[in-house]
This record gives structure tokens, C-alpha cells and sequence, in this order.
């Protein structure tokens, strides 16, 4: 008898707990959700590269296409790379392609050239807010160009 008070006793204390009671994904959903992708498109080149750090997201992605130069020969183009940053503006990790408009002997120039141009413009220059709210999290960054007629487009 007395074990049979002492397990129902501690289910009720269990059942009890503040926390367990209060406690519902659909109160917190990003507990259970991944980071979300930061999204962005940039036209190429940069026609006037930004200057300081960047402390917004609309600062940042020209900054980090600043450094993207056409390829020989390349016409309209457009590109998406797929990648995260430090805190420190650096690069964790290997960038990747997701999609590439173009040409399919073209394709590999862009592709180096893309991810050359990430390499050069990390690390990116951010204030203290900014690389917390990034560091970590999925960039997809899609460049376009628009040929060397200026009105071509991908």
C-alpha cells in the first residue's frame, strides 16, 4: 500500500511541474525550427562598393559581391552561391552553388569566379549587432549580370 502512495504521489508532483505545464512549441516555434536561409539578389557588378561595416542586411550583400568580376566572355549571367559567415565576417565553411543561368562551357568560369570573388570580399566587415544575427545562418546570395550590353538579360 505505502508504494502504491509514494508512485502516485510522485506523479502528481511530476504532472505538477510549472515548466512541463507551461511549456508548448507552438509557443516558441523557432526551438524547434532551423535557421532561415537569408535571401538576397545583387546585381553585378557592384557600381559603388559600400564603405565601413555593415550593419544592416541590405549592406551587406553588396558588400559581399563587391569583389565579383565578370568572366572572359561571359554574357548574361545570373549565379546563386550558398553559404554562411562567422561572427567575424569569414567564411565557415565551403560556399556552393545552387543555380547557374548560362552557358554550359561558360558555366565552369562563372562558377570559379563566383566563389573567387567570396573568397576575396571575406571577411566581410560587420559591426558587433550584425555578426551575431548572421553568424551561423544560410546565406543564398544570387548575383546577376546582365551582359556587357547592359540590357540582356538572365
Amino acid at each position: 500500500m505505502r508504494g502504491g502512495l509514494f508512485r502516485a504521489g510522485l506523479a502528481l508532483a511530476v504532472s505538477a511541474s510549472p515548466a512541463a505545464a507551461q511549456f508548448d512549441v507552438y509557443d516558441n516555434p523557432s526551438v524547434l525550427s532551423l535557421p532561415t536561409t537569408l535571401r538576397a539578389t545583387v546585381r553585378v557588378p557592384v557600381a559603388s562598393p559600400p564603405r565601413g561595416a555593415a550593419d544592416t542586411l541590405v549592406a551587406l550583400y553588396p558588400q559581399l559581391a563587391a569583389c565579383w568580376r565578370p568572366p572572359a566572355h561571359l554574357g548574361a549571367a545570373a549565379i546563386t552561391a550558398r553559404f554562411a559567415l562567422r561572427r567575424d565576417g569569414s567564411l565557415q565553411g565551403t560556399p556552393r552553388i545552387t543555380f547557374a543561368r548560362v552557358s554550359g562551357e561558360r558555366r565552369n568560369a562563372l562558377v570559379t569566379e563566383t566563389l573567387a570573388s567570396l573568397a576575396r570580399c571575406t571577411p566581410a566587415r560587420l559591426t558587433a549587432g550584425l555578426g551575431g544575427a548572421v553568424a551561423g545562418r544560410p546565406i543564398a546570395l544570387r548575383f546577376v549580370y546582365p551582359g556587357p550590353n547592359q540590357g540582356d538579360r538572365p
